[in-house]
């Protein structure tokens, strides 16, 4: 098959009915497992490692086994095969079971033509697997508080979804590009969604809410966009089929101060590509800090890819000093709903609770009276707890 174009703790479990059901195969445990390993660029390796060594962990105690398959993509792929997403990377991903993905980006590549920038890789993996549901969780932890620049009365009690459409919007629209008009250097992109797409993402929302508060804020632009207005209009037309679910409107520049300004006002948040994009990192802020936000991205008819929300970091890259909390998170996010595995689940994020109520803390989310370790020895750290609970 060739490509068809270019592509926390306590959160996970809130929303596994809504993933399972959207996979159309049957999800059941099996004895043997085959993941494929996209470490990426930059602190990508070290955070590999971390969590392949967690995993590890788990699995020597454990009634099955995880083979690991190394593929490249973003920087790495482009210097070693000319490729963003190389087609063997496409292969190793979509034969596996699962998928995990690191990060990808480097100043080094950003002068690169776009359609040989690591960025290109990772839309490329999202339209030709058709991974068209993001969900990040960002809940407030309350080891973590004071990493945050809000005030702990005002993260109390956030605990929130963000349901992200992936695989439309500006960033896939068509016609794009830059030419000269009259003269002068003129850029464009198309802002698109057919009305399938937002239904099946709204499904997806609709499904995760029925599982927390069945509270869902929709987030547009519906005001100047007419693709917007679209998006608002299916939203509520989907919602006669969830009648116990409360939905409501907002603006992206309103919901975007209002994250700041009362986070625990939101739920769900179901939005658009670009938006989504925004409000995501913006809620990593919630809780302190990139490197403790996991993600989920799901086709409903294959392998899933989970990753942290963060960057590839390329300013402290081989340095030993990434956060690998969020790798390991989205590894249990793999577990739950991949592999079929929740209890396993479970015990990968109770052993990073665990970790952080020790005190152990790498730079990024480090505090008065914490204990400095790097991203190796946090890995360590949390299979140490892991080993116990598994006793």
């Amino acid at each position: 098959m060739k490509f068809l174009g270019f592509l926390l703790i306590g959160t996970a479990g809130a929303f596994a009915p809504a993933l399972s059901s959207l996979r159309s195969s049957c999800l059941c445990a099996k004895s043997e497992y085959t993941v494929t390993c996209l470490a990426g660029d930059g602190i990508g390796p070290e955070i590999t490692d971390a969590t392949r060594g967690v995993l590890d962990t788990l699995t020597s105690n454990s009634d099955f086994t995880i083979s690991y398959r190394d593929a490249l993509i973003g920087g790495a792929a482009i210097d070693a095969a000319n490729d963003p997403f190389p087609q063997e990377t496409y292969d190793a991903c979509v034969s596996g079971d699962s998928v995990l993905l690191a990060c990808i980006g480097g100043y080094k590549w950003d002068s690169n033509p776009r359609e040989m920038r690591p960025e290109t890789g990772l839309l490329k993996m999202r339209s030709s697997m058709n991974l068209f549901a993001n969900l990040r969780p960002a809940k407030a932890i309350p080891q973590l508080m004071d990493t945050s620049t809000l005030k702990p009365e005002v993260l109390e009690g956030t605990d929130v979804m963000v349901v992200r459409e992936l695989t439309g919007d500006v960033y896939f629209g068509q016609p794009k590009g830059i030419d000269v008009i009259d003269g002068e250097r003129v850029g464009y992109n198309n802002m698109i969604y057919k009305e399938s797409e937002i239904r099946r993402i709204a499904k997806v929302a609709f499904e995760v809410a029925s599982k927390r508060s069945k509270k869902i804020c929709s987030v547009d632009k519906a005001n100047v966009l007419d693709v917007s207005q679209l998006w608002r209009d299916v939203v509520h037309e989907e919602n006669k089929n969830y009648p116990d679910i409360e939905v409501t409107d907002m603006y992206v520049d309103n919901a975007a101060m209002q994250l700041i300004r009362a986070p625990t006002q939101f739920d769900v948040i179901l939005t658009g590509n670009i938006f989504g994009d925004i409000l995501s990192d913006e809620a990593s802020m919630l809780v302190g800090s990139l490197g403790m936000l996991p993600s989920a991205s799901i086709s409903g008819d294959g392998p899933g890819v989970f990753e942290p929300c963060h960057g590839s970091a390329p300013d402290i890259a081989g340095e030993d000093k990434a956060n690998p909390l969020a790798m390991i998170l989205s590894a249990a996010m793999m577990l739950k709903y991949d592999l079929d595995r929740p209890k396993e689940a479970q015990l990968l994020e109770d052993a990073v609770e665990k970790t952080l109520e020790a005190g152990w803390r790498t730079g990024d989310i480090m505090q008065e009276g914490g204990k400095p370790v790097g991203c190796k020895e946090m890995g360590q750290r949390v299979s140490e707890e892991l080993a116990k609970l598994m006793k």
